[in-house]
């Protein structure tokens, strides 16, 4: 995001905590004010001379992590980060939701309004967040947009190295058919969409997916990453029923023992929930044209991976 507005001549303040590496966005330009969402006093500052503020932060979703820690930084941080920007008078402001606050999807590619059905702390935690920043746009004299991510990928992600490195050497297995429907946004694509929100007037009070141009069953995305690497197509599956009852009693083992279990339902999801999401209102109302294909999108991610030595 930030490389993508100094492009575009921004001069971008990235907000950030004391604790945080900075170097690549101090390098890339951008001023560092630092300041925590959980503390409404420490942002006055950080917002003066604010014309747009694009609001990402969030507590991603993982194991182990208390569900009041997701309601403190993706609610009651976006409310801080709200009423800071109504104090300094911040006239434009994007907030970064997820798709994720629409769950499983059952009639896929779903739209802006399919209804909210999130499946965890994380996506209840993002969905209290995407309403409380509606209704503080309705009330409020700010220019505000939503934007829901959809998978996102490239270099600079890790979210799906174990799929690529699992790939790559040989050790992965489909769990069940491989039929679930999967959607990628490649990350450069993404930042280009949030940008469009806090420039066009139509975006103004509107809730924008912002994804790929295609979306396909999971055992064609593993296919096409088999070849970004240059490996074999994984041929081997799993059953879905056996590893899901091993789930349930790792999670019935590990938790009251305040372990993290190294196998859970909701990691799963991966292989059985629809995730496909129709853009159509964003090349609309935005003008949003992703333009990495998925191909092209899948072998840099892969390129980056090898760079790095995280294969």
């Amino acid at each position: 995001m930030c490389r993508q507005l100094v492009d575009r001549g921004y001069t971008v303040k990235a907000l950030a905590r004391k604790s945080s590496k900075v170097e690549h966005l101090q390098e890339l330009g951008a001023e560092i004010v630092y300041g925590d969402l959980a503390n409404l006093e420490t942002l006055n500052g950080a917002l003066k001379n604010v014309d747009t503020i694009f609001h990402i932060a969030a507590a991603y979703r993982q194991e182990g992590v208390a569900k009041d820690y997701f309601h403190k930084v993706n609610v009651d941080g976006v409310q801080s980060m709200l009423k800071a920007a109504l104090k300094n008078n911040v006239p434009r402001f994007v907030h970064c939701s997820t798709v994720g606050v629409q769950g499983e999807i059952d009639n896929p590619p779903a739209k802006e309004d399919a209804p909210y059905k999130p499946g965890d702390h994380y996506q209840a935690s993002k969905m209290e967040g995407e309403k409380l920043a509606l209704d503080f746009f309705a009330r409020n004299d700010i220019k505000g947009s939503v934007v829901r991510p959809v998978g996102i990928y490239g270099p600079g992600d890790t979210r799906f190295l174990k799929l690529f490195k699992f790939i790559y050497n040989g050790k992965f297995r489909m769990i069940g058919k491989g039929k679930a429907l999967y959607h990628l946004t490649y990350v450069e694509d993404l930042c280009q969409g949030i940008i469009l929100a806090g420039e066009e007037e139509k975006a103004v009070g509107n809730v924008y997916t912002i994804g790929g141009n295609e979306y396909l069953e999971l055992r064609d995305l593993v296919e096409k990453v088999a070849h970004a690497l240059a490996k074999p197509v994984p041929g081997k599956s799993i059953p879905l029923a056996p590893v899901y009852i091993a789930s349930v009693l790792c999670e019935t083992v590990c938790r009251p023992l305040g372990i993290e279990p190294p196998l859970f339902r909701r990691r799963l999801d991966f292989f059985t929930k629809d995730r496909a999401f129709d853009i159509s209102k964003a090349k609309a109302d935005l003008n949003y044209q992703p333009k990495v294909k998925l191909e092209d999108g899948l072998a840099r991610t892969a390129a980056w991976y090898q760079e790095k030595g995280m294969l």
